[in-house]
């Protein structure tokens, strides 16, 4: 059975988001995933560290995080410091950087940097000293006592750095939506990039991330995962989209406000048909999820789903029905 986790953008305040993390354990979700970008939620790390207490089993992750806003020695200090709050329970998710950057008109990092970026990551979490890139200056941890062995996980959905993350990566949170064929191309690009580091697919995980609204209402369902659809489309895709469905994502690309990023009543998640939900989301009633998701559990390693609901609805309701399928 694949794996099931869950991304939980920090839309409410601490106690609330720390309240659906141990819900999440409960049910047996595997994975939490925060997303960050501080300047449309609350801040990601505060979050986690708060959610974190009482915890036992449950993972913890960012879904994801980046080294623009936060500087490699502070992104090593913070996932330091929640290994030693969970008992070793962490995965750094990092990618370019998308809205935590855009919000600012800044451009996300090169693929180049963000490659040096995970090697100092790995330098500094093992103890050993890295290079300010800015500055010349050498810098380390100096409170470790020993090494850390902290996985990291790249977002990626394009095929450059779907290459580059099955070269450096421990795994891979993918964006490409939940139609078979776009995520098996996804996953040769990852294969292309790991054979060139003398890996294969199976030293990688491999988590798909994916909007997703369970409701009695079909409909209402599809409506609600619109926007976060929206942000996936906005990228570049690992495979080919029909014309007809292409000329929908040009005009989604064209309005898209970062400001609403993922926000179920963003405009331009209007623009969304209900092709292109069937073919980036988890979206309809109980039966129709289940059906979906047998389709790409063999695929993936675990499918972890961004819970959606009406404004003010609650989260933890579609946490517990994507709980009992399968």
């Amino acid at each position: 059975m694949v794996s099931k986790g869950v991304g939980l953008f920090p839309t409410e305040g601490p106690q609330r988001m720390r309240e659906l993390t141990q819900l999440a354990e409960s049910l047996g979700y595997d994975n939490v995933w925060f997303g960050d970008s501080q300047n449309i939620w609350r801040e990601a790390y505060v979050t986690m560290g708060a959610a974190a207490v009482g915890t036992e089993r449950i993972v913890f992750g960012t879904g994801v995080t980046n080294a623009v806003t936060r500087h490699p020695s502070v992104l090593a200090s913070t996932w330091a410091t929640l290994s030693e709050l969970t008992g070793g329970r962490v995965i750094l998710g990092i990618g370019t950087g998308d809205s935590s950057l855009r919000t600012m008109g800044l451009k996300p990092m090169k693929l180049a940097e963000l490659e040096a970026v995970v090697a100092d990551l790995r330098r500094l979490m093992r103890g050993e000293p890295a290079i300010e890139s800015l500055s010349g200056g050498e810098y380390h941890l100096n409170y470790l006592t020993e090494p850390l062995d902290i996985p990291i996980y790249i977002a990626a959905s394009a095929p450059k750095i779907l290459e580059l993350a099955g070269r450096i990566a421990d795994g891979v949170v993918l964006l490409v939506g939940t139609d078979p064929s776009f995520i098996e191309g996804a996953l040769n690009r990852i294969e292309i990039g790991a054979k060139a580091a003398g890996r294969t697919l199976e030293d990688i995980r491999i988590v798909l991330w994916t909007p997703t609204a369970i409701e009695t209402d079909a409909v209402a369902a599809r409506d609600l995962v619109r926007a976060h659809v929206a942000r996936v489309v906005i990228r570049p895709l690992p495979g080919e989209v029909p014309p007809a469905q292409m000329e929908a994502i040009e005009r989604v690309r064209a309005s898209y406000d970062y400001y609403k990023h993922m926000d179920t009543e963003a405009g331009h998640g209007d623009l969304v048909n209900d092709d292109l939900v069937d073919m980036f989301a988890i979206a309809g009633t109980q039966d129709e999820c289940a059906a979906r998701l047998r389709r790409i559990e063999s695929l993936v390693d675990q499918v972890a789903i961004v819970p959606f609901t009406a404004p003010g609805g609650d989260r933890g309701l579609t946490m517990r029905r994507f709980a009992e399928i399968g």
